[in-house]
């Protein structure tokens, strides 16, 4: 793991970050100096589910997938976290211990906050303060709403989806590229693998083909019926 200060670039990219877009002078600039950037290989365990919780991270690229182990040695997908996600940010009030698992999925770049000093930030500015309030409350939106969508919809219905908010056309064949592998996208969707498999079975009709990370949408009208 290799780890440097913040570029211009990543400064740039975590303006976008919900835990940052309200931020302006003095207050913006103490979080940014509070961070550090690292460059983390496939695969690699950014924290475990026990220990002691000591930062929260935000993805600036790759993807990181959390998770939950039984003692059994059962897991279970938490969230799947993309660029500009911020996650473990619920340890700046909740709790000593990490209550989940963090990996790469593949090589990544992480902002890496130390917990200690954003507690103290937000106990100090109230901007800060404010801007933490903002992005645990917008992750527990996005929490209902997958909750719900989980409630409510089928496999099928999940994928399409998934499918539909990344085609980059309304009608006609399209085709989707998957950036990690499908068993990332079952646990980001709350299925496991051969419920994924199961799904894309089902929607065949429907013209949607597997061919490795690259899926072809025979006609999006089509697909849009199934949701």
């Amino acid at each position: 793991m290799n780890k440097h200060a913040i570029t211009d670039s990543e400064r740039s990219q975590l303006l976008k970050t919900t835990l940052l877009t309200g931020l302006q002078g003095r207050s913006l600039q103490r979080m940014l100096d509070s961070a550090i950037v690292e460059e983390r290989e496939g695969r690699s365990s950014v924290f475990r589910q026990g220990e002691n919780a000591d930062a929260f991270y935000c993805v600036l690229n790759g993807y990181v997938r959390l998770f939950r182990l039984s003692r059994e040695g059962r897991h279970a997908d938490v969230r799947i976290c993309q660029p500009n996600d911020v996650f473990a940010e619920c340890m700046i009030y909740g709790g000593d211990d990490y209550t989940f698992n963090a990996q790469t999925a593949d090589t990544a770049t992480l902002a890496r906050f130390d917990l200690g000093t954003v507690r103290r930030l937000a106990e100090e500015d109230s901007n800060i303060a404010r801007s933490v309030m903002t992005c645990l409350s917008q992750h527990l939106i996005d929490t209902m709403h997958c909750v719900g969508s989980d409630r409510l919809n089928t496999a099928p219905q999940r994928v399409a989806d998934y499918l539909l908010e990344r085609c980059p056309i309304d009608r006609g064949p399209a085709s989707v590229q998957l950036p990690f592998q499908k068993n990332l996208l079952a646990g980001m969707l709350g299925l496991a693998p051969e419920a994924l498999s199961r799904a894309f079975s089902t929607l065949r009709p429907r013209g949607v083909t597997v061919r490795g990370r690259m899926i072809q949408i025979g006609d999006v009208q089509a697909l849009r019926e199934v949701v």
